[in-house]
């Protein structure tokens, strides 16, 4: 007997990579064993020139297929090459160096993933030729005159679901067909692998309907909200202190980390980071306390509190999520840790 193991890796296109996956047969005998690695033509994904195209495919997590159902299973993996280094389209390896760096301080993320369907060329429940009622009553609304494509949404999250992914809410958006997953709260590595297998199974779900989702940050110009991916963040020092969210807060702005942040939070950040449409300027840094305006939003709950996480409002609906948590761990835990609360 045999059993379906379908290997998802992320490739090298540019400026936002693509996701990419194909079938590998399986005797049962593997069930339960390290999962082989395998390869594939690097040169056909932008991860490799045509001659000297191997590139290899290495598990780094699985999980039930809720697709094919059974013994079947999804597979996410690293690319690398073929002396087994990290591939440079490999953005998880150097997260992985980062979160074990700073393991001790307990970090988790949920991110809320924005998204939008397309029905062809115009979002899902844009009129031919023309333009919807201005947003909104669409976000977490209901009725068929506001919201469109939640077949869609019902079976991605049950399929995200059965896939034992962390995914823990869905709502619709500020846009029409515009929606918004969330997963965590979850370690880095935890969150970013099941964040990139869940936008995986968007789009293989999204496909029995005839539609295609993007995380394009601004997928339709004007006075339209733009689609994020508001990154959750706390320490076990957050969890317990009002002086260590400060301290995170102040270590996002210090220098020219606001810059460095921005420019890797995905493609097109300057077309959403506006400073309308509650975002903040991409070129401008600020935190404040229930401010959806703010880089950086405090909840009023952590400050009443006195102790929880914080938001970074500010990452792209397409970035990626390997990159987004090992920056915020890098600057948050070692401020943290000079600052000796750990």
């Amino acid at each position: 007997m045999t059993f379906k193991a379908e290997y998802i890796w992320i490739d090298g296109t540019e400026p936002t990579a693509k996701l990419r996956s194909k079938t590998k047969i399986l005797a049962d005998d593997a069930k339960g064993a390290e999962l082989p690695i395998w390869g594939f033509d690097g040169s056909s994904t932008n991860q490799a020139e045509g001659h000297a195209s191997d590139r290899v495919l290495k598990p780094v997590a699985t999980f039930p297929d809720p697709i094919r159902g059974g013994d079947d299973i999804l597979v996410m993996c690293e690319v690398l090459n073929i002396d087994m280094t990290p591939h440079e389209s490999n953005t998880r390896a150097a997260l992985s160096e980062v979160a074990e760096k700073f393991a001790a301080q307990e970090s988790i993320f949920g991110i809320e993933q924005e998204y939008t369907f397309f029905d062809g060329e115009r979002p899902l429940g844009f009129p031919v030729g023309g333009f919807p009622a201005p947003q909104g009553g669409y976000y977490c609304g209901v009725g068929a005159d506001e919201i469109f494509g939640r077949k869609i949404v019902e079976a991605h999250l049950d399929n995200c679901l059965k896939a034992g992914l962390a995914i823990s809410g869905i709502n619709a958006e500020v846009m029409p067909g515009q929606w918004e997953f969330q997963v965590g709260p979850v370690s880095p590595l935890e969150v970013s692998d099941h964040l990139w297998v869940a936008r995986w199974l968007l789009y293989r779900t999204a496909e029995d309907f005839n539609v295609s989702a993007t995380l394009d940050p601004k997928p339709v110009k004007g006075d339209w909200n733009g689609a994020g991916a508001h990154t959750n963040f706390s320490t076990k020092a957050m969890r317990e202190g009002y002086d260590a969210i400060i301290t995170a807060c102040e270590s996002l702005g210090e220098g020219s980390k606001p810059l460095d942040h921005v420019k890797n939070y995905g493609a097109g950040i300057d077309d959403r980071l506006t400073g309308l449409h509650e975002t903040a300027p991409w070129n401008e840094y600020s935190y404040g306390v229930s401010n959806r305006g703010a880089s950086v939003r405090i909840p009023w709950q952590v400050e009443k509190d006195g102790k929880g996480y914080i938001e970074d409002r500010r990452p792209n609906a397409n970035v990626d999520p390997y990159v987004v948590t090992r920056l915020i761990v890098d600057t948050c835990c070692s401020a943290l840790e000079k600052a000796g609360q750990v």
